[in-house]
């Protein structure tokens, strides 16, 4: 691949880049507090195309002006021959040019004269591009029940503390922060209160419903799930994969992750309700 289809690789990745920064698309690859980045990267990348074309022109530029000048003595009027006749003939019978003037070709001859033969790169290397278009025609769905339940959960270890959660008897937390709550505070903080949270539902092999929420450390390749388990009044009918708004009250049981022992607390369900997925599938509260 020459420098100029090198840059419009880069000015092709670049683009994508900012399309996908400059959009909701890049959450469903990392976390949002690397918009940023992904927006100087691309610009970087563009700015990396733009200024290889400037200097593939000016160098082609200078070797044209180059060429000239190396041409301009062969267009000087030949000196008169002075040969003789028997040294041309000797010379004929030696198997040498007729013309001492004359020489055969070489390889040296093919260094001095680089547009002698010019040399295709592989068409094939352009299917570098297709990435780039499924990057930006094809948008990715976020991760969902399939790998949130082959995936143990994210609740190993004990958060250093909980702040204390606003007055009223009913309280909105996010996922993560009511399991740390149910799993390592023992629900102190709960008790008494009806929680609304909001998440992914999914099921295991025996039908129990969980409600999950895929938590990132940098990106998608790194998410882990962290899952509570749904009881009390469940709606007959459950889809994998729907959002849901779920208010309940707190209670003590708990189970083990089949994948790696891990903690899924239980919230006591009193109301159901479908949500539209949120902007940002990914729970951002998780640090690990």
């Amino acid at each position: 691949m020459n420098r100029q289809a090198q840059a419009a690789v880069l000015f092709l990745t670049g683009g994508a880049i900012l399309h996908a920064a400059l959009t909701d698309l890049y959450l469903r690859y990392v976390k949002a507090g690397l918009q940023p980045l992904l927006v100087a990267a691309g610009v970087v990348l563009i700015a990396t195309a733009v200024a290889t074309v400037w200097y593939e022109r000016q160098a082609a530029r200078v070797s044209d002006g180059d060429d000239t000048v190396a041409d301009a003595p062969a267009r000087t009027e030949a000196p008169a021959r002075t040969d003789a006749p028997d040294q041309v003939g000797a010379l004929a019978q030696a198997g040498a040019p007729a013309d001492p003037h004359e020489h055969a070709h070489t390889d040296a001859d093919a260094d001095t004269h680089p547009h002698a033969h010019a040399h295709h790169e592989p068409r094939i290397s352009w299917l570098l591009v297709l990435p780039l278009l499924a990057l930006i025609l094809v948008a990715p769905p976020a991760l969902g029940s399939y790998s949130a339940m082959r995936t143990g959960t994210a609740l190993q270890k004990q958060p250093w503390g909980f702040a204390d959660l606003p007055a009223g008897e009913t309280v909105r937390l996010n996922l993560v922060d009511y399991a740390g709550r149910a799993a390592y505070d023992h629900g102190r903080s709960l008790d008494h209160r009806h929680i609304k949270i909001a998440g992914l539902l999914a099921l295991d092999r025996d039908g129990t419903p969980y409600l999950v929420r895929m938590a990132l450390s940098c990106c998608a390749a790194d998410a882990q799930p962290v899952k509570i388990g749904l009881t009390g009044r469940i709606p007959p009918v459950l889809r994998p994969d729907s959002w849901l708004e779920v208010t309940g009250t707190y209670t003590a049981k708990q189970t083990k992750d089949p994948v790696n022992d891990g903690i899924i607390p239980f919230l006591d369900v009193t109301e159901v309700k479908p949500v539209k997925a949120p902007r940002d599938p990914y729970d951002e509260s998780w640090n690990g």
